[in-house]
């Protein structure tokens, strides 16, 4: 991608970083032990009835919940969606055969609420109503929104990874991590998606 390009889709990023979801305080938990066993400790104190114990993963995957969302959902329903995600996780949380499988499981219940919401939703709304912040200027804004409703145009493989990447900032290895997928089919979604995103854009390779 061309630094030209990379111009072009930063108003995404920068949209989404002024619409960061809410992250409940975990302040009052006790400490998760360091390391990379997280998910674990998590799973088996929620399990246990301390549900603050739950924050660190919200934290932890709230961006990558969001992106599919965001990807999927009617516009306009990402932000509350996203609580309703996590309220059936730790509803759900027992069903949970592999705590350290969680982001894909998360991620499938986020794919769920999105299927959910489209069927509930007959009308489309406005992807401006979406992504307008006050703290973009007008042309930020218009250049988002467009990029945004061509993104969401994709076909679904491309269309996940590419909001994952270009709105929530994540990177390839860890949407492969958080997600379940192999780093291999991350990199080629985030390649052919990109590819065709600036197709559709009118964005050449060269300037």
């Amino acid at each position: 991608m061309t630094d030209d390009t990379q111009v072009q889709l930063r108003p995404v990023a920068e949209v989404a970083r002024e619409r960061a979801v809410e992250v409940p305080s975990s302040s009052e938990a006790v400490p998760l032990r360091d390391g990379g066993d997280l998910e674990r400790d998590v799973v088996a104190r929620v399990l246990a009835g301390d549900r603050r114990a739950f924050g660190p993963l919200f934290e932890r995957y709230a961006p990558m919940v969001h992106g599919i969302l965001l990807a999927r959902a009617p516009a306009g329903d990402a932000d509350d969606l996203v609580q309703d995600v996590f309220e059936t996780a730790l509803t759900e949380l027992a069903t949970l055969r592999e705590p350290a499988a969680i982001g894909g499981w998360l991620a499938q219940i986020a794919r769920r609420r999105a299927i959910d919401a489209r069927r509930r939703t007959k009308r489309t709304e406005p992807v401006d109503e979406q992504m307008a912040e006050e703290s973009c200027t007008p042309s930020q804004r218009v250049e988002a929104n467009r990029i945004l409703a061509t993104i969401r145009e994709l076909p679904e493989a491309y269309r996940e990874t590419l909001v994952l990447r270009l709105v929530e900032g994540m990177s390839g290895p860890q949407i492969a991590e958080q997600v379940g997928l192999e780093p291999g089919s991350v990199r080629v979604n985030l390649h052919r998606g990109m590819k065709l995103l600036k197709e559709r854009l009118g964005i050449g390779d060269e300037r």
